[in-house]
């Protein structure tokens, strides 16, 4: 059922929503259903230029995953993906086919560099529902759980992931040829694959953004004062970037760069490294020894003992976009309780013992006071505001001006998974908002009410998104409304200008 209702401010659309019963866990516990999330079945790379002829279809194949797989079947495979994007060139020769829908799985296309293709194939989520007397259990895909936005988001981060630390195919192929690519490739996404939790894929993969860290103007320019001092003690520093607590303070790098350096840092790097921290996370820290202050820091990347002899002094390299291209640059995280900052050097330089032993001297006490000064601000202004109480919505917040990005349903992310507090048919509902919000270009508001009695309202204004979940069973549209003025105006300082 579908109902249109007009307020003071905007149209609102609000919708009545059936949730699939294949995730009421009652009747799953019931009926003994089984529930299969969606999983990655292939994920492979081609470049049609390199097999033209018949009987060379093999050598269009730069990677396949998993690669146990028959080689007719993996010809087979591509040649229908190269078959799906040619005939869809014929209807918009500039935008070709994005994704395939069919009952059992979805693939997802997306071309990274001129003719080199990247698909990604998943396993629609299913229920397997048990039969009677014995007969084989009952099949059910459910094909509509899946959003293209989502997934096709998560194909292009895999290349922008293999870019970060590789460069463009067509470097691999300048330096080495076709051999070098194919080796840089199966090394690389032999391991990241392995790092991809589709099931908890959702609306902040589209995103891809940054959550930044709110600090008061003095803690700030301490920061910035940390940053230049240590820029211009050590020349050979490029860029850096400061954060606190897995959040962004700082960063010297472009926005489409620091988007997925942030991602590796705190899905990969930060969790690899989350065994508990030194004394001193919860509380200001400030030893001193005999006038020299202690420190707590250490490298995340680089020599992980400093005194070992045998320590080696190598960094991983990273390439970042410039005016003329890219360069590469050695990438080093250095961390200080939850304090953590990253130092990027020409690639060209040689790092060593000196030098490490020097940004350890030089860094370690003074990152290991800024961690304190913000720990202490952050514990003094929860002081303040009070005991938190369990407010009655969740929200995700994105501005697509500066990438930041803000959400109360996320639950810390571990090396593993991304945890949500709300259920998975909510975070649908999230996901579908937003593709239609990408489908328009002025602003809009949109509010569902779910079955279960939650209310999920969506805005967008001014290249801003606000997606609030409500649990007020008795609410009606103008109190939703009220809600989320004031949720706005308490969050956002009015920044969908609703009065």
């Amino acid at each position: 059922m579908i109902s249109r209702g007009l307020s003071v401010f905007n149209c609102i659309f609000v919708f009545q929503l059936s949730l699939c019963v294949c995730y009421s866990p009652r009747m799953a516990a019931g009926m003994q259903e089984k529930q299969f999330t969606v999983s990655l079945l292939n994920f492979f790379i081609y470049n049609p230029t390199f097999g033209p002829r018949e009987g060379e279809e093999e050598k269009k194949i730069l990677f396949y995953h998993p690669s146990d797989v028959e080689k007719n079947e993996k010809i087979r495979n591509v040649g229908l993906c190269e078959a799906i994007v040619q005939f869809t060139r014929t209807f918009c020769p500039t935008k070709p086919a994005k994704s395939l829908h069919t009952q059992k799985n979805r693939q997802f296309f997306f071309e990274a560099e001129d003719n080199f293709w990247m698909v990604m194939v998943v396993r629609n989520p299913m229920v397997e529902k048990p039969n009677k007397d014995g007969k084989p259990p009952t099949i059910e895909y459910q094909e509509e759980e899946i959003l293209d936005t989502v997934y096709g988001a998560v194909v292009k981060e895999c290349y922008s992931m293999y870019k970060l630390f590789n460069g463009t195919f067509g470097r691999a192929m300048e330096a080495g040829g076709v051999e070098l690519l194919i080796q840089k490739l199966e090394k690389f996404f032999y391991r990241y694959l392995q790092t991809l939790h589709l099931q908890s894929c959702d609306l902040l993969d589209v995103f891809g953004g940054i959550s930044f860290f709110p600090l008061d103007k003095m803690t700030y320019l301490k920061i910035q004062s940390f940053v230049n001092r240590v820029e211009e003690s050590l020349s050979l520093i490029k860029y850096t970037a400061f954060l606190y607590n897995d959040q962004l303070i700082w960063s010297g790098l472009e926005q489409d760069d620091m988007r997925i350096l942030y991602k590796y840092l705190t899905t990969s790097l930060f969790p690899r490294h989350s065994e508990p921290e030194l004394a001193g996370r919860d509380s200001p820290l400030r030893p001193e020894v005999a006038g020299n202050l202690l420190h707590y820091g250490r490298f995340l990347t680089g020599p992980t003992n400093l005194k070992d002899p045998e320590a080696k002094f190598r960094f991983p390299k990273i390439f970042v976009s410039t005016e003329d291209g890219y360069e590469e640059l050695h990438l080093i995280v250095y961390k200080a309780m939850s304090a953590a900052a990253c130092f990027m050097i020409s690639a060209s330089a040689e790092l060593t013992r000196d030098f490490c032993e020097q940004l350890d001297g030089l860094v370690g006490p003074q990152l290991t006071l800024l961690a304190s000064d913000i720990c202490e601000q952050f514990t003094v202004n929860r002081r303040i505001s009070g005991p938190e109480k369990e407010p009655q919505f969740k929200f995700i917040y994105f501005n697509h001006m500066n990438l930041a990005e803000k959400s109360t349903i996320h639950m810390r992310k571990t090396a593993n998974v991304c945890l949500t507090s709300v259920h998975p048919d909510l975070m649908k509902i999230l996901g579908d908002i937003n593709c239609d919000f990408a489908r328009v270009n002025e602003d809009e508001e949109i509010i569902v009410k779910a079955m279960t009695d939650y209310w999920v309202v969506g805005k967008k204004s001014d290249q801003r998104e606000l997606y609030v979940i409500l649990n007020q069973k008795n609410a009606n549209l103008i109190e939703v409304n009220e809600e989320v003025k004031r949720l706005c105006a308490t969050q956002f300082n009015n920044i969908f200008f609703l009065d």
